[in-house]
Parts: structure tokens; C-alpha cells; sequence
């Protein structure tokens, strides 16, 4: 019989048929909406609590707290609650209701700001007291070595090795670092492509970081290229893949479908991977399927 920690990660990889551009190409996307607390982050949660644990910086009387945009607190939440861990989760009141009762029920506490900056600024502060600990994900080696660990092995199994390109949308970088890690100690050749928002662009989970608050996990070299992608293509594709493939997820993963098939568009033959990285029922409440 299975923990629910047991469940984490090892997510189905399924090709995207219909909305491939390129018939030489194989267009895959690993559908991280089917662990346990409905995101990728499950990965990155599970890592850093039990890395902690493990290393004695936290306890059962530790007051955990951390900023998020969404993916991330729900599933702090939920592993907080299976270690038996107390937790404030920090957030910008712009994100979905779902989210914030999601954490609720989970028993966490939400406090909203205004944005993620502040969120992120507000958590540090108070995690920098003695009974308090931040994971601050976004400088959280914990976080992307979770992918390291899990996910890149996962691709590379499931394509037999035969992956030429990986796309992930940019947040924390967390998952595009770690997998990157891993594909590129396999084979150097394959390429590593990420997305991000165009200007003005607002995609819930993918960031254009301003210079002071970008990632400390983030390396540049782990990255071969950096596609744009726009709000309006990514709810697009997000739309089109629940309508035409019969995948529900997030605009973010849109985003990176939108992305995916750009790059497919321009190749001669390959085989890509992307990442859906949520679920879409998390926007429900948005005008992402209005």
C-alpha cells in the first residue's frame, strides 16, 4: 500500500497528436497534474520539507512560512500536513480562489499582498526569526534537485533516451534547472529551451523576473534558449488543448504547448518534451476557459 508521498512524481508522458505541427517531429507533454496535489510542485515541496527534516533545520514546533503564486503553497500545504508541520503561505491576492481554499483546507494559513515581489520580501523577513523557517524555493537548491532526482530521470526513461529538445515555463526555474541537469549529464546535445512571458504579459506561474528578484537557483548556461510567449497565445493553446486533445491545464502550460509547437514548426525531425505543469480546474474561477 502506497504513502501519499509514494505518489509523487513518476507523472504520465503522452504525445500531443492533433495540435503537433510537424508529423517528423514527436511532440510529448508530462502531465504533472496528475500528482497527488495537482502540480509539478509536489516535487519541489516534498524535497525541501524532507531535506530539512533530514538536516535537523526544522521541527515539529518550527513555524514554516513561504511565498508562492499558487502551485507551490498547495502543495506545502498538503506535504506540511502529512509531516504534521504548521505553515503560512504568502500570496498575491491577484490568484485564483481555488487556491487560496485549497490551502485553507489543508490547514494552512494564507496571507495575501499585492504581488509576488511583496510576498516574497514579507516571507524572508519573517522567516529570518528564530522560530520561524523560510524555503525560499526561489534559492532553494532542494528545489531543483528534486528534478534532478525525478523528473529528468522520468523523461529520459520514458523516451528511451531519444529526447533532442525539453521546454519548461520559467518561475522559480526550479523544474528547468534540475531536468536540465540531469538530460544534459545524459547527453549534451539535447537542448534545453525556456519560456517566458512577452512584455506586459501576465501568465500565471511563468515570470519575467525584474534583475534584483531573479532566481539565485537560476544558472544561464543551463539554458540553450529563451522563447516569449504571450498571454493571449498561451490561454489560446490552454483552450485548444482541452478542446482538441482533451487535456485540461493551466495557461502556463499553454504557454509552453505554445512554445513546443513553435519549435517543433522549425525543425527537420526531433523529439520534444514539455512540461504541463497544473491542472485546469486551478482557474476556473479566471477567464482562462470563459
Amino acid at each position: 500500500m502506497n504513502r501519499l508521498i509514494d505518489c509523487v512524481g513518476n507523472t504520465p508522458l503522452v504525445s500531443i497528436e492533433k495540435l503537433n505541427p510537424n508529423p517528423n517531429v514527436a511532440l510529448y507533454v508530462k502531465l504533472e497534474g496528475n500528482n497527488p496535489g495537482g502540480s509539478v510542485k509536489d516535487r519541489a515541496a516534498l524535497n525541501m520539507i524532507r531535506s530539512a527534516m533530514e538536516r535537523g533545520d526544522i521541527g515539529p514546533d518550527t513555524k514554516l512560512i513561504e511565498a508562492t503564486s499558487g502551485n507551490t503553497g498547495i502543495a506545502l500545504a498538503m506535504m506540511a500536513r502529512v509531516f504534521g508541520l504548521s505553515i503560512e503561505l504568502v500570496m498575491p491576492s491577484s490568484s485564483t480562489r481555488e487556491r487560496t481554499l485549497t490551502m485553507e483546507a489543508f490547514g494552512a494559513r494564507v496571507t495575501l499582498l499585492d504581488s509576488i515581489e511583496a510576498c516574497r520580501d514579507y516571507a524572508e523577513e519573517k522567516g529570518a526569526r528564530p522560530d520561524h523557517y523560510v524555503f525560499n524555493q526561489f534559492a532553494n537548491p532542494d528545489n531543483y534537485l528534486s528534478h534532478y532526482r525525478t523528473t529528468g530521470p522520468e523523461i529520459w526513461s520514458d523516451t528511451a533516451g531519444k529526447i533532442t529538445h525539453f521546454v519548461s515555463a520559467m518561475g522559480t526555474t526550479g523544474s528547468i534547472m534540475g531536468t536540465s541537469m540531469f538530460l544534459k549529464e545524459q547527453n549534451p546535445n539535447v537542448q534545453i529551451v525556456g519560456c517566458q512571458p512577452t512584455e506586459g504579459s501576465s501568465i500565471p506561474g511563468i515570470r519575467r523576473w525584474p534583475t534584483e528578484y531573479l532566481p539565485k537557483i537560476y544558472d544561464p548556461k543551463r539554458v540553450d534558449r529563451v522563447m516569449d510567449v504571450s498571454q493571449a497565445d498561451a490561454t489560446a493553446m490552454a483552450r485548444q488543448l482541452a478542446r482538441e486533445e482533451g487535456l485540461f491545464v493551466g495557461m502556463s502550460s499553454g504557454g509552453a504547448m505554445a512554445c513546443a509547437a513553435r519549435l517543433a514548426a522549425e525543425l527537420d525531425s526531433g523529439v520534444i518534451v514539455f512540461i504541463a505543469c497544473d491542472r485546469g480546474d486551478r482557474y476556473l474561477s479566471s477567464d482562462l476557459f470563459g
